[in-house]
């Protein structure tokens, strides 16, 4: 199910043995558009320490409860090894988690393929920003959901909005869309942008860049965020921007 990370980020965390915070963030890699990690929030447990975990570690979600289970005690949390979520995550500090938890880190498994706006398919590769030294020396572009929203967005004609919230598809953890509010352009509209449609990222001016038009943002589908995102709402968008007839899913 696709959901906004603005609603996840709250969730308790609870492992086999108790509490052990909340998710406060998401890290996503900005070339697959997976996220990454969960940073959690410890709070008054750990004296305000944040952790990181992988979606992987979540267990069981109470959706009522606002709850994820995790598939870890409580002591195994308080001795992994610390971060300082201020900083850019390296992939030195993602290889020491993995090493510590025992498991395979994603680089090596062979399974994952790309997200939702993944350069090898149809998607279009991000630009590496030129302040960032460490992603050019080989450690992930691992970026915060917390920090891209607000971002101003650029179509290929000018200013159109900013983002108001992610979405992703809880089953893998993929970015699926950018909630884009154009009410500054476009009074009482919001609506989606795929990650395709994003061609570069500067982080320092806090803009996203698109490859589509105004007009062709106009007059996408418009987007409801008090309901749930449907299979003939993504029929309806993806033929909108492939240019292809919807057809409706059988």
């Amino acid at each position: 199910m696709i959901r906004h990370t603005s609603k996840i980020e709250g969730f308790a965390l609870e492992a086999s043995d108790g509490a052990i915070g909340s998710i406060s963030d998401l890290l996503f890699d900005d070339a697959t558009w997976q996220i990454r990690w969960l940073v959690i929030d410890t709070g008054g447990w750990l004296s305000g320490r944040k952790v990181l975990l992988p979606p992987s570690a979540l267990g069981h979600v109470n959706h009522i409860g606002h709850q994820f289970s995790v598939r870890l005690t409580q002591q195994q949390v308080k001795d992994s090894p610390s971060v300082n979520t201020d900083e850019p995550v390296s992939r030195q500090m993602e290889t020491g988690l993995y090493d510590y938890y025992g498991w395979a880190p994603y680089w090596s498994t062979g399974f994952y393929m790309g997200g939702y706006g993944y350069a090898g398919g149809v998607g279009m590769p991000l630009s590496i920003p030129a302040h960032d030294a460490k992603a050019m020396h080989g450690d992930p572009r691992l970026r915060s959901v917390r920090e891209i929203t607000g971002y101003r967005l650029d179509a290929n004609d000018g200013e159109i909005g900013h983002v108001a919230d992610v979405l992703i598809e809880d089953a893998d953890w993929s970015i699926h869309y950018l909630v884009a509010d154009t009410r500054n352009w476009w009074p009482g509209k919001k609506v989606l942008i795929s990650p395709r449609s994003i061609a570069s990222i500067d982080w320092s001016p806090r803009l996203v860049h698109l490859i589509i038009s105004r007009e062709q943002l106009k007059g996408s589908p418009a987007y409801d965020g008090s309901q749930a995102l449907d299979r003939a709402y993504e029929y309806a968008f993806h033929g909108y921007y492939d240019g292809h007839p919807v057809i409706e899913p059988v």
